[in-house]
């Protein structure tokens, strides 16, 4: 009987110490490095405040580079709610995230514009 017991509190440890479920604790393109357990951001080892929506959109889009979002499944991603009004608000903090991490905002490098469809993170710029 206590083998059993033994047996299956191992099963159970197996499965929450699988390494294939633990999340990366760092995203890194280019000279991006966000910090995941921190909530931290660093360009050219320089961190940068964001608030946490900001946060949020950023780590949404650079851990699935390359792939567009289009501004209604951003606002419903993050802020966890269907949104049937004015989705500028999406375009305000991406706006924001521009100003602290592009070079030249208005030729963004790291969030790019799919025109008429929405942004995607630039996954070209290589990772680690």
């Amino acid at each position: 009987m206590i083998e059993s017991v033994l047996a299956a509190l191992g099963t159970g440890r197996n499965i929450y110490c699988d390494e294939n479920n633990i999340k990366p604790l760092k995203i890194h393109y280019g000279d991006i490095v966000i910090l995941l357990d921190k909530r931290e951001l660093f360009r050219k080892q320089e961190k940068i405040d964001l608030s946490f929506i900001e946060f949020e959109i950023l780590h949404l889009l650079m851990r699935s580079p390359g792939r567009v979002f289009s501004k209604e499944q951003i606002y419903d991603i993050i802020w966890n709610e269907p949104y049937s009004g004015d989705y500028n608000v999406v375009m305000r903090h991406i706006c924001n995230i521009r100003e602290k991490i592009e070079d030249d905002p208005g030729q963004p490098m790291y969030i790019q514009t799919v025109r008429g469809v929405g942004y995607r993170f630039n996954g070209n710029l290589g990772s680690e």
